[in-house]
């Protein structure tokens, strides 16, 4: 049994990670308590990441949740002045809009409020809950894997703010801006005054899932090293890729106009071809060494 101080000890070395590798071969209740103890630390910095956003809520709300549907949005101004230098005249220009929020529950700007911060750290505790994600799989994986797999956490990481950071400054814009600028009949009853709670779903949908999409060329890659896929396989279902591709933009982009879901297309279109080549490369690797 353990003592009061060992077991403190073993506490302190679990909550941190740096627990010395274990000699001995883990049965299938040691793999459950390690990853408990992964899940355990990821839930921590999320809540980490989640309180520090709840503390700064107004300043998170007012300058990132609101900014896209704010006329003087970096993206509007962008998008005009490219247009311009392209010689095509205002083509680029959205329309200004002005959206009016509503509260339509007792507990909604608490709801609002708790939502931003648990979305928000999710998205800025990603890299971290990633690593003890990687930190679980590693034992498993061979010394090869392993060398490939150092990387990983970075390119993850890379591809899904890039992601994240597409949905928000050019996806969600186009998105809101269709989305308030419909009109529904001619009588000019009806006002467009959507909720908050709505509206932030709306927004945390586009990052979260743009962020999730982008990791298409990650997911490939470490395919094609486990010899699922290869660059062939992935050139001659292109035309199914394609279809998969048409549904995905649609059920990311909460509007239905072609616009917002060809701007999710054309980027995971070339996500598509950014893996093939990845793939083949790692085909072609691998014929090198069997030939060897």
């Amino acid at each position: 049994m353990l003592t009061v101080t060992s077991e403190r000890k073993y506490f302190f070395k679990r909550i941190s990670g740096k627990e010395a590798p274990k000699k001995f071969e883990m049965n299938f209740f040691d793999h459950i308590e390690d990853l408990r103890w992964h899940l355990v630390r990821s839930i921590v910095a999320w809540l980490i990441a989640a309180t520090f956003i709840f503390i700064y809520i107004d300043y998170v709300y007012d300058n990132i949740i609101l900014a896209p549907a704010r006329e003087t949005f970096f993206t509007y101004g962008a998008l005009c002045r490219l247009g311009q230098w392209l010689h095509l005249g205002n083509s680029l220009c959205m329309p200004v809009i002005k959206i009016d929020f509503q509260i339509t529950t007792v507990n909604g700007t608490f709801t609002s409020a708790i939502n931003i911060a648990m979305i928000g750290g999710i998205i800025a505790a990603f890299p971290y809950i990633f690593w003890e994600l990687w930190r679980f799989v590693k034992p498993a994986l061979s010394p090869i894997e392993r060398k490939y797999g150092r990387t990983s956490i970075f390119w993850v990481s890379v591809f899904f703010f890039t992601g994240a950071i597409f949905g928000y400054y050019l996806l969600a814009p186009f998105t809101f801006n269709f989305l308030a600028s419909f009109t529904l009949g001619k009588t000019g009853m009806i006002q467009y005054r959507p909720s908050v709670n709505d509206y932030v779903d709306s927004l945390t949908n586009l990052i979260l899932g743009c962020g999730i999409a982008f990791e298409l060329p990650v997911l490939c890659f470490v395919l094609a090293k486990m010899g699922i896929v290869t660059g062939s396989l992935l050139k001659k279902y292109f035309k199914f890729a394609f279809v998969i591709i048409l549904v995905v933009a649609a059920i990311i982009t909460p509007s239905p106009d072609w616009t917002s879901q060809f701007l999710v297309a054309i980027p995971l279109l070339f996500l598509y071809w950014i893996s093939i080549i990845l793939a083949s490369r790692v085909e072609r690797q691998r014929g090198k060494e069997s030939n060897q």
